[in-house]
């Protein structure tokens, strides 16, 4: 691995339309933040950039649906956010927005660079238009009925109940959001980038890469590849985003879309805060130095935005360039969800626990303790009120806080609040565990992104602590052996200030109060200085013969009762309660609003048994499968909405019941000769409807 001498640490911009969950911070908030807290008690050269996606259709439609302007919107949301972030200890050293003149300067410099080498590609196609509103439509502005599932609801860029990703022509019976009319097609122009123009180059990259990125991270990023990389529009029809910087009638009325605005914000953000240092070129030195090092925290839904999508547009700026080139990420952590007490967090359904609302009730540490614990690094976790409680009562009270209480006061009660004696580096391995290795197994978990490993290990040598303080009996020992029990309390107190180092970057407030307790004025930021390391330092005891101590202690950690999280439960019940309503409401629609047909037309469909004889996945569909199915003599090509819920291997041989007689569709480039029947259960899976029987393929279902 190179050595880098500074590192760069971006996180994903969340959308300025609502507030931000505890599944934003687990899947990258957090994450990031530990990791950067630990580097700066290593004394390395590290900058935290985040900031505010202030762009987009979601906000826009959160504007109108509240009769109020965007920047309204975004105003309200950044800085609902950004106080969140800051409750939560999260540790920016900037965060922007991406309606400041910077980012927008920023922005249109790499479109007009870009633009300038030719490397963009102009489209003429068709896209709605709304008459009485006057204005082309955007994908979320569409909304109709899904071609695969027959939600009569699905938007224009994903339908909610299958997952399927749509574009708002494969809608049927397209409407528009802002009048309910039935849209036209017109025709309109627009940018485009040509990601396959770069596939040679990204190839090359990630594979640079791919033996230290995350599982997940390859295989999103490569079957993207595999499947082959395709021009990517980076214009909209929007009166709300970064201008389109030409003065061409083309040009009229578009706006950058977000896609390619957004992670340009990481570039925009760093040269702001480099300003506001009072040195305005030292973003320079975090992003086109080679010895610099580029680190992109994210969830695992926008992987491929940045190992493709990014980097190919760093690619375009850096053609036929020798000075001011960026640099490429070297690794990108992106975490898998966390999801609320079993089920996936939806802001659009309200199932969630925000960050600000949980900070109002419980300590900030007991929350960041508890998703480091549980941090999704290579699979989903689930974060519950009863795994919340048994943490901070049984780990963060139980083990820490009581060792810490118990040494502190013993301390000022039998020696005069003054660390007894020295202790020797030999007196760590009485602990019942080697130190050295735990150390070094700390660093290596940090460095390697195993936060709940870092946490886990924390908490390990606060186990150790613990029940080295309950053995050797201090308060016995003293009656008898004075000098014994001083070794003992000596080591406890360096115990404790060792914990506060090690447990700092999952638990800051805690352990500056423990470092207050041990008699040190500030707090532990206050002594991170590039180039000592503090953490370097716990091989040796830290506090000497004579190190005077606080009088008093606290307590750190306050047990949470049951009836704390009552409530808690019992709003999940409610929204449970609500979800299974809605749900049923939804079908219950459905059946109420299908129109009433007669006879004769039902007896128009053409329902036939078929054997499925090969299956696979559809290119960049990850909901849809391409089943070929066998019909009597015949055979047919079918696109079905069910991938979430069956593999191909799992669909070949088997029995089905298609429509025979549907009209041809063409779907993502694919065209589907029928459909398969199914029924959803109730926890939402599909299940294929599986005639059985001798020589019924073919056959007509009667």
């Amino acid at each position: 691995m190179p050595q880098f001498t500074k590192t760069l640490v971006t996180t994903a911009l969340p959308y300025a339309n609502g507030p931000v969950h505890l599944g934003h911070l687990a899947g990258v908030y957090l994450p990031a933040d530990l990791y950067v807290r630990y580097k700066r008690l290593k004394g390395e050269d590290i900058i935290h950039i985040g900031g505010s996606d202030e762009h987009g259709v979601p906000i826009t439609i959160t504007a109108e649906k509240e009769g109020i302007l965007p920047g309204n919107v975004v105003d309200r949301y950044h800085g609902m956010n950004l106080e969140a972030f800051r409750k939560c200890g999260i540790s920016f050293d900037y965060y922007g927005r991406t309606t400041s003149e910077v980012h927008h300067n920023t922005a249109q410099d790499f479109f007009l660079e870009i633009e300038k080498k030719g490397i963009f590609r102009q489209k003429n196609e068709k896209q709605f238009f709304d008459r009485k509103a006057n204005r082309f439509l955007s994908d979320r502005y569409v909304t109709g009925t899904c071609p695969i599932c027959n939600n009569a609801e699905a938007n224009g860029d994903q339908c909610e109940q299958c997952g399927t990703h749509l574009s708002p022509l494969e809608l049927i019976n397209p409407k528009s959001k802002l009048s309910d009319a039935t849209p036209e097609l017109r025709d309109t122009m627009h940018w485009y980038f040509p990601l396959g123009r770069f596939q040679q180059q990204l190839e090359e990259y990630v594979s640079s890469h791919e033996k230290e990125w995350r599982s997940n991270v390859v295989n999103y990023t490569r079957t993207w590849l595999k499947q082959g990389l395709n021009d990517r529009a980076i214009t909209r029809d929007l009166s709300w985003g970064i201008k389109v910087p030409l003065e061409t009638q083309e040009a009229v009325g578009k706006v950058l879309y977000v896609w390619f605005d957004a992670v340009l914000g990481y570039i925009s953000f760093t040269k702001e805060w480099s300003a506001k240092q009072g040195t305005p070129d030292v973003w320079k030195e975090y992003w086109q130095d080679p010895h610099s090092r580029l680190v992109h925290f994210i969830g695992k839904d926008n992987v491929v935005f940045h190992t493709l999508m990014f980097p190919a547009i760093l690619m375009g700026w850096n053609e036929g360039r020798e000075v001011e080139r960026y640099n490429l990420a070297d690794t990108v952590p992106a975490s898998e969800f966390m999801n609320f007490e079993g089920r996936k967090f939806s802001k659009s359904r309200n199932y969630a626990v925000y960050l600000g609302e949980f900070l109002e009730k419980f300590p900030v540490d007991t929350l960041r303790y508890s998703i480091a614990m549980n941090y999704p690094e290579n699979k989903d976790t689930d974060f519950s009120w009863q795994d919340f409680q048994n943490r901070t009562n049984g780990e963060l009270a139980d083990t820490l806080g009581n060792f810490i209480k118990r040494s502190v006061d013993f301390t000022n009660a039998r020696f005069d609040g003054v660390v007894p004696c020295d202790s020797t580096v030999e007196a760590w391995n009485t602990l019942g565990i080697d130190w050295n290795d735990a150390l070094e197994q700390l660093d290596r978990a940090y460095e390697e992104f195993h936060f709940r490993d870092a946490a886990w290990l924390g908490m390990e040598i606060a186990r150790a602590a613990n029940r080295f303080l309950t053995l050797s009996e201090p308060w016995k020992m003293i009656k008898i052996d004075r000098e014994a029990a001083a070794k003992a309390v000596a080591l406890s107190l360096n115990l404790c200030h060792a914990l506060s180092i090690i447990l700092f970057p999952v638990i800051p407030e805690t352990c500056n109060k423990i470092y207050a307790m041990l008699g040190f004025d500030g707090t532990l930021e206050d002594r991170t200085v590039r180039g000592k390391s503090l953490f370097a330092e716990l091989v040796l005891p830290g506090l000497k013969l004579g190190h005077k101590i606080r009088e008093t202690s606290e307590i750190l950690f306050t047990k949470i009762e049951d009836s704390a999280i009552a409530p808690e439960l019992a709003k999940i019940a409610g929204l449970l309660a609500e979800a299974e309503k809605r749900d049923a409401g939804v079908a219950e629609a459905l059946l109420e609003f299908k129109p009433v047909i007669s006879f004769d037309d039902f007896s128009k469909i053409d329902l036939r048994v078929a054997k499925v004889i090969a299956a696979e996945p559809v290119k960049k569909a990850a909901k849809l499968l391409k089943l070929q199915l066998q019909v009597g003599s015949e055979t047919k090509q079918v696109l079905a909405g069910i991938a979430k819920h069956y593999t191909a291997e799992e669909m070949i041989g088997k029995n089905v019941v298609v429509v025979a007689n549907l009209a041809e569709r063409t779907l993502r480039g694919e065209v589907s000769e029928g459909m398969i029947l199914a029924v959803e259960g109730a926890d939402g899976k599909l299940f294929v409807v599986e005639p059985s029987g001798d020589e019924i393929n073919g056959k007509e279902i009667q």
